[in-house]
């Protein structure tokens, strides 16, 4: 589809809100995508934040601000919507996984059916596209294990079984679904990539944040 002239709308994390862009008025993916392919943008990126609704509450109030009730605040002229997130989910959330007949965000399965569930009835001539979180090494783990993180429960998947989740909901509510680990091929495991795109592991830098403007332009573009 084409998206030069339009307005997208990006919902997410402390990714989407630029946490280690160092010029996040020119390097953060969202500002590049205006930049380089004529759109007009809107970032409602909050750092911690998670799909589903934490159940106690964390030592940050905004982390808390879960996707689900700040879908709210997304501009009404929003022509494409952009949900980038569920990292937090994996990482520190506590809402248990639940099953794909949960419909509120109490679950993390509820979280995503509630969210896509909203933005496809509250806009129905937007585009809506979801993008599922990069692979990410914290805790000094990789995502191939379920997070050690105290509050998580016994039911917790590693991230791949988060990114399954989004996957089969979008399948279900006929909204694309975009594998970010798959489309990046980026390793923060290995400490060379680090260096150059997430320095932490889970947060690009402005070389990273370039990476995930094409990625996502390229996804978009290609619907």
């Amino acid at each position: 589809m084409e998206i030069k002239n339009k307005v997208i709308s990006f919902l997410g994390d402390s990714i989407t809100e630029g946490y280690m862009v160092e010029d996040r008025a020119n390097c953060r993916f969202d500002n590049v995508i205006a930049r380089e392919y004529g759109t007009t943008v809107h970032n409602y990126g909050v750092g911690g934040t998670r799909i589903a609704h934490q159940s106690v509450p964390s030592e940050k109030p905004r982390h808390d601000l879960c996707f689900c009730g700040r879908a709210y605040d997304i501009a009404p002229e929003s022509d494409i919507i952009v949900v980038f997130g569920g990292v937090n989910d994996y990482i520190h959330g506590d809402a248990p996984i639940g099953t794909q007949a949960d419909k509120t965000p109490a679950t993390f399965c509820g979280g995503v059916n509630f969210l896509m569930n909203f933005l496809i009835n509250t806009f129905p001539k937007a585009q809506i596209v979801f993008f599922t979180p990069a692979h990410c090494f914290i805790d000094r783990h990789t995502d191939g294990i379920p997070s050690s993180r105290p509050m998580k429960k016994p039911d917790a998947l590693p991230l791949s079984g988060y990114v399954k989740i989004i996957e089969e909901s979008g399948a279900r509510f006929g909204i694309p679904v975009c594998r970010m680990a798959e489309k990046l091929a980026l390793d923060p495991s290995n400490a060379e990539t680090r260096g150059k795109y997430m320095p932490d592991g889970l947060h690009f830098n402005d070389a990273g944040h370039a990476l995930l403007a094409h990625a996502i332009a390229e996804y978009i573009l290609s619907l």
